[in-house]
């Protein structure tokens, strides 16, 4: 578990140093500037909720109320699945092997979401909102897609098998899979603050958190027996959104946008998966034994826009 929690705030600390290229660089410095930020607000407006805004909202009667309008419930969860579509930047993909004498670069690779091609684009959250019902907390669970193009041409830098690698390729020509196809997958806890009602039926609000990486890795390069087919864990996600809430009598309907941003360090393994539980179980004992993955590891870091819909359903006092 060790090197688990070193990966976490090791792959933070990286992606801090390294930077993106070109535009994506100010993009994702500018994500995680704000992530950071809308965290420490709400951290900060959770306690001076609590502490004395909870009780004036308790004890006094709510105004602006119109007749007939049913408010939100005083401390309430909601538990809510919802679609969506998402965009994530071109990133370069680094593969190292040492035992195989590989290391190259693949610089700007494009990715694709195909959110309505099976397995689509879908996620599960629970949220908790607090007495005030102005902050919460929230366990957010996104299945996205990350598929690469194989007619694309790239540049690569480096050496493959000891040889170096070309200056050009189609990615296609030099893998059977590069993908996160059956999930660029993201677990996250965030802090929610429900900014001022638009109407009485009608809030907005923003959040921001982080979490883990378990993505479906699919990785096989031309010429390998076996493929990477697993699920994984790769390393630290950034979350930050902001979205509009309908209030009904018992469902909750929103539209959000989230950015998230995810630092992937993935064992390539060339072993076929099962379940997740059971996949990272298999990845703790290779740790735990010290085994190194005979594919090497694959380096990549993902930043999208992510644009979605759900319903909730909500439970209260």
């Amino acid at each position: 578990m060790n090197r688990i929690a070193g990966r976490v705030f090791g792959g933070l600390g990286s992606g801090v140093g390294r930077g993106l290229d070109g535009t994506l660089r100010g993009i994702d410095r500018a994500g995680s500037v704000l992530a950071m930020v809308m965290l420490a607000a709400v951290a900060g407006a959770w306690m001076a909720e609590e502490n004395g805004l909870a009780r004036e909202a308790a004890s006094a009667p709510r105004k602006g109320v119109e007749p007939g309008v049913i408010e939100a419930a005083v401390g309430e969860t909601m538990v809510a699945g919802y679609l969506g579509v998402p965009y994530t930047h071109a990133s370069n993909v680094r593969i190292v092997n040492p035992a195989e004498m590989t290391h190259f670069t693949i610089e700007n690779v494009e990715w694709e979401g195909k959110p309505f091609k099976s397995p689509i684009y879908y996620g599960v959250r629970v949220a908790r909102w607090g007495a005030s019902n102005r902050t919460g907390v929230m366990v957010d669970f996104t299945h996205s897609k990350t598929i690469s193009k194989p007619d694309q041409e790239v540049e690569f830098k480096g050496v493959i098998n000891g040889a170096p690698a070309p200056a050009k390729a189609k990615i296609g020509a030099m893998f059977k899979h590069l993908e996160f196809s059956h999930g660029h997958n993201m677990l996250t806890l965030n802090g929610l603050f429900r900014l001022a009602n638009l109407t009485p039926r009608l809030s907005a609000y923003v959040g921001a958190g982080g979490g883990v990486a378990l993505p479906h890795t699919e990785v096989q390069m031309r010429g390998e027996a076996k493929r990477s087919y697993e699920y994984q864990y790769t390393g630290p996600v950034a979350q930050a959104l902001v979205g509009l809430e309908f209030k009904l009598a018992e469902t909750r309907v929103f539209f959000e946008y989230k950015f998230t941003f995810a630092d992937y360090v993935a064992p390539l393994t060339r072993m076929d998966g099962t379940w997740l539980f059971m996949d990272l179980w298999r990845e703790i004992g290779m740790w735990w034994r010290g085994e190194k993955p005979p594919g090497g590891e694959l380096d990549t870091r993902l930043a999208s826009h992510q644009v979605i819909g759900g319903v909730g359903y909500r439970f209260g006092r």
